[in-house]
């Protein structure tokens, strides 16, 4: 590998890093807080789930030769700051934690539901795809409005590099975020002190088990792990999803008494690993998700660093950077979902349901998203004459 592609990788893996850290940490720290974690505890379970990321995604990713971006989970996190404390404090929520990742290892070993997974049309794919990226690609242009300057920076630095160096537009536009971030927080302390790990022992309660452990399963499955598996197909990857749930599972359970939330499979990130803009060669594209897990595992050693920068910063430029690398993501997957006339109008529910940001029952618009296009999809098609 020549030193252009090696830098190109880490550039890649970087962005890939700074938008699954920095566009949620703050949801992270919050859910975790409303639960009962003192700043401690806090640091120590963003600590490791950050590195449990980082070796579980590289080392899928390495094992498959395939694009695997691992996150936490971030509809869970969501979830929490809304359940507020339950009876045994933090050591229950740590138990419902366990018992969570405990249940995705057991849904891995269920395999009709890697078949149901597979079984999704590629049109309601790329559509539910295309919703969850809409959000993220309309970033730089409302934060042309919150941030103009930073923002027409950035703009400006992707555009020019678009137009001269495209491999290097992303990489650019979110190193100028990075350094607008870095140099305009709000000048607070920035506490330099590496982690401690926090061991909690766990707590087994009844009432986190009802209100933690099982909303927090059916969120992690339906918003993170069947999506993330969707958007690794639309790009034509197929790894085995048994596999993809025992070792992020595993890592739930192993992580879950220093505090740290749900391991899971990524979708938006997932996008930018796996995606043309990662590398034009599919074969080597695994390599960017590979250097984000060691970005995200060097992030969990400075957790208590980063927990302080990101905190203090809006995520918006970081955002606004994602954004503008998603485009070619964001126009491919439309394209695939609109291609096949009559599956466009399942395709065009799913897209609207995806972009709507609807959530029912905490579960957000991603999964709703796959159901409304599937139920489309089974009522237009069941029975119909084929031509």
């Amino acid at each position: 590998m020549s030193s252009a592609s090696r830098l190109h990788v880490l550039s890649g893996g970087l962005l890939v890093a700074l938008v699954g850290f920095a566009s949620s940490t703050a949801i992270v720290v919050k859910g975790l807080e409303a639960v009962g974690a003192g700043p401690a505890e806090i640091t120590s379970g963003l600590a490791a789930v950050s590195i449990a990321m980082g070796l579980v995604g590289a080392g899928l990713s390495l094992s498959t030769r395939m694009p695997i971006s691992v996150a936490w989970t971030t509809p869970g996190m969501a979830l929490l700051a809304t359940t507020g404390a339950v009876p045994g404090g933090f050591p229950a929520v740590v138990g419902a934690f366990l018992l969570t990742g405990a249940a995705i290892v057991v849904a891995g070993l269920w395999e009709p539901l890697g078949r149901l997974v597979a079984a999704i049309p590629k049109p309601v794919a790329n559509a539910m795809l295309a919703g969850v990226l809409m959000k993220l690609c309309l970033a730089p242009f409302v934060a042309l409005a919150r941030l103009p300057m930073a923002a027409a920076v950035v703009l400006a630095t992707w555009l020019v590099l678009f137009r001269f160096a495209r491999l290097w537009a992303a990489p650019g536009a979110a190193a100028v975020a990075l350094g607008f971030i870095l140099f305009t927080g709000d000048g607070g302390r920035v506490d330099l002190t590496l982690p401690m790990p926090v061991l909690v022992m766990p707590v087994f309660e009844p009432q986190a088990l009802i209100s933690i452990a099982l909303p927090l399963f059916l969120v992690t499955m339906a918003s993170q792990n069947i999506p993330g598996y969707a958007v690794l197909a639309t790009y034509g990857y197929h790894p085995r999803f048994r596999p993809l749930l025992l070792t992020t599972g595993l890592a739930s359970v192993l992580t879950a008494p220093l505090g740290a939330p749900t391991t899971n499979l990524a979708a938006i990130t997932a996008a930018l690993c796996a995606g043309p803009d990662a590398d034009p060669d599919p074969a080597r594209r695994w390599r960017v998700a590979v250097a984000a897990g060691a970005i995200y595992v060097v992030f969990g050693l400075f957790a208590a660093v980063l927990v302080g920068l990101v905190t203090r910063t809006s995520p918006l430029l970081v955002e606004a950077a994602a954004g503008l690398a998603l485009l070619g993501a964001l126009g491919a997957s439309l394209t695939g979902a609109l291609a096949v006339e009559k599956e466009r109008v399942p395709a065009l529910l799913t897209f609207l349901t995806a972009a709507s940001g609807l959530s029912v029952a905490g579960i957000g618009p991603a999964f709703w998203a796959l159901v409304v296009g599937l139920l489309v999809h089974l009522f237009l098609s069941v029975g119909r004459k084929p031509g």
